[in-house]
């Protein structure tokens, strides 16, 4: 199917790197417990737009550039790290009664969201050795066979973002009804965002 060899392989591999716990769902769940419906569908759309350029850059041999300049690849690792990190910060420094630590637009989300996955240059590197898995080089169709790679992704995740979206909703109207409870997972959101940070900045 467009060059993609073993098209149900793809699909599957796919669906378990989404659901593999990380700062883009951590990100998702955080924007619905805050803004609702709205803020986690913004969400998904920044997830899904840092996706698309994190793998055409992949396709482009931006990766091979980072791996080949050490020093810029570990700027823009830093710079991933830092980010998340500082928004760790925030949720975990927020006195009770503060509210959101995030304005609740849903652009804020669609931006946060954008930028925690296109800040994580190990992404590309992702792409670029996942790619080659589930390439058919006797039927590869050149930016055709990429571009179905690409347009499944999107589709996947925006279905996995909205499933993700009315679960977290569901749950955080019950949590919201207990403020300590809610304060505290806030706080534990925080604590994993850093961790994230650190993890990205520390592992080579």
């Amino acid at each position: 199917m467009f060059g993609i060899s073993d098209y149900g392989a793809f699909v599957a591999a796919i669906v378990l790197f989404l659901a593999v716990p990380g700062p883009g769902n951590l990100a998702l769940l955080s924007s619905t417990a805050q803004g609702g419906v709205r803020g986690g569908l913004a969400a998904t759309l920044g997830l899904i737009a840092g996706d698309q350029v994190l793998l055409w850059c992949a396709v482009a041999g931006v990766a091979a550039l980072l791996q080949s300049a050490p020093t810029l690849f570990a700027a823009v690792q830093w710079l991933g790290a830092a980010y998340l990190a500082w928004l760790g910060w925030r949720m975990l420094s927020a006195r009770p009664g503060q509210g959101a630590v995030l304005r609740l637009a849903p652009r804020h989300f669609l931006r946060q969201a954008f930028l925690i996955t296109l800040l994580n240059p190990k992404a590309i590197v992702f792409y670029m050795a996942f790619f080659p898995l589930f390439v058919d080089p006797a039927r590869h169709q050149g930016l055709l066979s990429f571009g179905a790679m690409a347009l499944t992704i999107a589709v996947l995740t925006f279905l996995y973002g909205l499933g993700a979206t009315l679960i977290a909703h569901h749950m955080a109207a019950r949590i919201r009804a207990h403020p300590r409870l809610s304060g505290g997972l806030q706080k534990l959101a925080g604590v994993f965002l850093i961790g994230f940070g650190l993890r990205l900045a520390l592992t080579k």
